[in-house]
């Protein structure tokens, strides 16, 4: 089943807010680590397609679709994949309990893990005040992220020509601002909640592009990450251990060669 002899199986796997449809897409980093990492089990965490995007711009490359075959092709090959839309693919939302080419669409989902510890999986945007309660300005603060990103990318141009790795503005200041600080530990104390009152040990998320793992607040908090900024995913072994794993750390390990061009595919998207 393996797409190459070295990749890696895992019992689980957990991927959200790739954002494909966008130009701060990493695809083709995803396209990398798919080829890398088999599961039983894929669960696509909400914002895969960027529906909110494409409704007012069309952007569609290639890469973009090869992620959607790479995925239909696991399924196709006994993976089971489970999609569980965000607020940017809601469009799903109308087709909960359906498959598509044998990606089952629900609402939320119990995994239970090899250890018997059972997590809530869901995307996270319910608990989102802005999105909940103030759709247009959480439209105003997607577009702040995606000028972000294009600064970004032109910051990263010239951070290669010195030899530097690849450095996320977007992150570094969600992680200095000092609302934006507020704002993660709140939203991460609201899902926390949610899987105490499904009487879990846990809760996978992902939305506010923040891969982690904790237990903080009284149960065990995993947030996907994303593949727009930490290019992260959540991985469960066959003891039910989980693990973040961060796939930019395989291109300052790659050759040079490799790296330059994932790097330049990376700019370019």
């Amino acid at each position: 089943m393996s797409d190459s002899p070295e990749a890696r199986r895992f019992r689980a796997l957990f991927i959200s807010d790739v954002h494909l449809g966008t130009k701060g897409c990493q695809a083709e980093l995803l396209l990398d680590f798919l080829k890398y990492h088999e599961a039983d089990t894929v669960y696509l965490v909400g914002d895969i397609v960027d529906g909110w995007r494409l409704k007012s711009s069309w952007y569609w490359p290639q890469k973009h679709n090869d992620v959607v075959q790479k995925l239909l092709r696991k399924g196709r090959k006994g993976t089971r994949m489970v999609y569980l839309p965000g607020n940017h693919d809601e469009f799903l939302r109308d087709y909960y309990g359906t498959h598509f080419g044998g990606i089952e669409v629900v609402e939320t989902a119990i995994h239970e893990a090899a250890d018997g510890k059972r997590y809530l999986v869901i995307h996270g945007d319910v608990f989102d005040v802005v999105v909940r309660h103030a759709k247009w300005l959480a439209f105003l603060g997607d577009w702040a992220y995606s000028a972000a990103l294009t600064i970004n990318t032109y910051v990263n141009k010239a951070r290669r020509r010195l030899g530097l790795t690849y450095w996320s503005l977007s992150q570094w200041a969600k992680l200095k601002v000092k609302n934006a600080v507020n704002y993660i530990g709140k939203f991460e104390e609201a899902v926390a909640d949610e899987a105490k009152r499904h009487g879990v040990d846990g809760v996978i998320c992902g939305h506010i592009h923040h891969a982690v793992i904790h237990d903080q607040f009284g149960v065990r908090y995993v947030n996907c990450g994303d593949w727009v900024e930490s290019c992260t995913a959540i991985a469960e072994y066959e003891d039910g251990r989980l693990e973040i794993i961060c796939w930019t750390r395989h291109l300052e390990k790659a050759p040079a060669g490799e790296r330059d061009m994932v790097e330049g595919a990376r700019a370019a998207a």
